[in-house]
């Protein structure tokens, strides 16, 4: 849908809904998007805290993600089954924020980035995300999920050892710290992880996080009991590693209370004082909010297409970047960090049989309901239990299978750009690695482009140029004249033989002509007039003309003019045959 303001047309906002309703939704419809929601709030629960913990911050935070955005972004953006929260691909951006700025930058950094989504969409820029090159994409998925997969493994083998920002550097930590590993710890994370391994090769209805989370939990409470001594704790549990403030109460684990407003500005930074918000604060984190707001951007979109080819719909991208923008700018105000569309839930979504946006604000209310009356169970959940959840999103996110296709059968140019992006991304950041890869992709783009022109001679025995005169050249150009060909192409008619006078380039298969080509163009007529030769420029479609006219480029008596056709072509130059062009002077024909 959209709307006319100030003559200037814009995207509206709520289409996923709109399409819904129009569609016709009845009391059947509104059952399945209440068992839709119910079954993936279930495995938004333990997903929001893991991803939450693995960004450097409480658990709460991602639960108050699923909350406050996934209910905004479903009700205002263009994607009908989207469901949105926190997601695996932002922790490797969100970390280093958190390392630097808190908890208060984070959320600063993501309403930022929620008015650079709103823009996005104003100025419709939705569908340029489907030029993201396949590789690129991959590529950058894949080394996130490494670095997913790599910071889960002191919490899994109960390590004692800090990680920082590097990829290099946390695995020298992690290894200088081998000998500080819990068995204990292991036992519990590698039983959760072989229960959700096998809950979701037996394809039971119970989503198989929540059941490797509850055993996990059950098994270091027994623990706990059964091998602490008094207040010391054997397996180390939400409970036992985060506590919480609010409202003047505080205690262990996660607030049973639901998020409250509180200006992200107020929250610590790393040093733990609030921050100062102003323009050097802001400028600090422009670059962060752009690196959340183009990963946002195409993750969301990414995953409205998979759900458009799993429901046959069709989703508004515009209205899908402004839902993520609001979801973005309110849920920091109530707690809740970075949110955007997640692919694995919104497939659990429609497989259970939502109708719309409203399977996804149900889901929102599970969170909620889990906060409010689970928040004591919740922090039982083991941290070792919650790395190997991470294990199995990682290994989902990585899709190994198709990185192996890609080096096994594509290109040669697209290989080179998938090794390169999932390097720098693992080594470096994701920034980095889609900027390196948009401008490999882009040259090689180019560079295939260029292989497409060509300029090639025609002999003039060839039916096109039947009854040639003599002294005329017929060059055929085949493919866009733009800045990487141009130059290339033009020169070839640079090296005609002197006794050639006219030469007649026939551009029908031309489809456009960039202002590098134009100027080539103009420095070959200038040469060609001062050699006293002509040119006609045969088949040029009609827009393409006008944009050589504007440039300068007009018909000139015996030296330069256009024709439509080969046949209109051949007429000229035999009234132009027999003509002698003198040179700098204009001839008559």
């Amino acid at each position: 849908m959209s709307g006319r303001k100030s003559g200037i047309d814009l995207p509206g906002i709520a289409t996923g809904l709109k399409a819904a309703w129009q569609d016709g939704y009845g009391l059947a419809d509104l059952r399945k998007d209440v068992m839709a929601g119910l079954t993936v709030g279930t495995v938004a629960v333990p997903l929001s805290m893991a991803l939450a913990i693995a960004t450097g911050v409480p658990p709460q935070h991602g639960l108050y993600t699923a909350m406050v955005a996934g209910a905004i972004i479903a009700l205002t953006g263009g994607a009908r089954f989207n469901v949105s929260g926190p997601t695996a691909a932002f922790v490797v951006i969100l970390f280093p924020i958190v390392q630097q700025y808190g908890l208060g930058g984070l959320l600063i950094a993501s309403m930022m980035a929620g008015l650079i989504l709103i823009a996005l969409g104003a100025a419709r820029l939705g569908r340029l995300i489907q030029f993201v090159p396949y590789p690129v994409v991959l590529g950058f998925t894949a080394g996130i999920a490494v670095v997913i997969a790599v910071r889960q493994i002191p919490d899994f083998l109960g390590l004692s050892v800090q990680l920082g920002e590097h990829f290099v550097e946390n695995l020298g930590r992690i290894f200088v710290a081998l000998p500080t590993l819990d068995p204990v710890e292991l036992g519990v994370g590698a039983f959760a992880l072989a229960v959700m391994l096998l809950w979701t090769r037996l394809r039971l209805p119970v989503p198989a996080p929540l059941i490797g989370l509850v055993i996990g939990a059950v098994a270091a409470y027994a623990l706990n009991r059964w091998m602490g001594n008094g207040s010391e704790t054997v397996v180390e549990t939400i409970s036992s590693r985060f506590t919480w403030e609010a409202g003047g109460q505080n205690g262990q684990g996660i607030p049973p209370v639901a998020p409250s407003f509180q200006l992200p500005w107020l929250l610590p930074g790393a040093n733990g004082e609030p921050l100062v918000l102003d323009l050097a604060l802001i400028r600090a984190l422009l670059g962060p909010a752009c690196a959340i707001a183009m990963l946002g951007a195409i993750e969301s979109l990414l995953c409205a297409v998979v759900a458009d080819g799993l429901t046959k719909t069709r989703h508004d991208p515009n209205a899908e970047l402004i839902g993520q923008g609001l979801g973005n700018i309110v849920a920091p105000l109530f707690g809740g960090i970075t949110a955007t569309a997640a692919i694995a839930r919104t497939a659990t979504n429609i497989r259970s049989g939502a109708r719309s946006p409203i399977a996804a604000v149900v889901h929102a209310l599970v969170v909620l309901l889990a906060v409010l009356v689970l928040a004591d169970l919740l922090g039982m959940v083991p941290m070792a239990a919650l790395a190997a959840l991470l294990f199995i999103v990682a290994w989902n996110m990585s899709e190994a299978r198709h990185f192996i296709h890609v080096l096994s059968s594509a290109p040669k140019g697209d290989v080179i750009i998938l090794v390169i992006c999932f390097l720098l991304t693992v080594v470096f950041d994701m920034v980095v690695a889609v900027a390196v890869g948009m401008g490999l992709a882009s040259a090689l783009f180019i560079r295939r482009m260029a292989e497409l022109t060509h300029v090639d001679r025609i002999d003039a025995d060839s039916s096109v140029t039947e009854g040639l005169p003599a002294g005329v050249a017929v060059y055929d150009i085949n493919g866009p004249l733009f800045f990487g060909v141009s130059e290339k192409a033009l020169t070839s008619l640079r090296l005609v033989d002197p006794r050639v006078r006219i030469i007649i380039v026939d551009m029908r298969d031309v489809p456009t002509v960039d202002g590098t080509a134009i100027v080539a163009l103009q420095a070959l007529i200038s040469e060609l007039n001062r050699a006293g030769t002509g040119l006609i420029l045969s088949g040029l479609p009609s827009r393409i003309i006008v944009k050589l006219r504007r440039a300068g480029i007009r018909k000139q008596l015996g030296r330069l003019t256009y024709s439509r056709n080969m046949q209109e072509a051949l007429l000229v130059a035999r009234r132009w045959q027999g003509t002698h062009i003198q040179h700098g002077e204009p001839v008559s024909s």
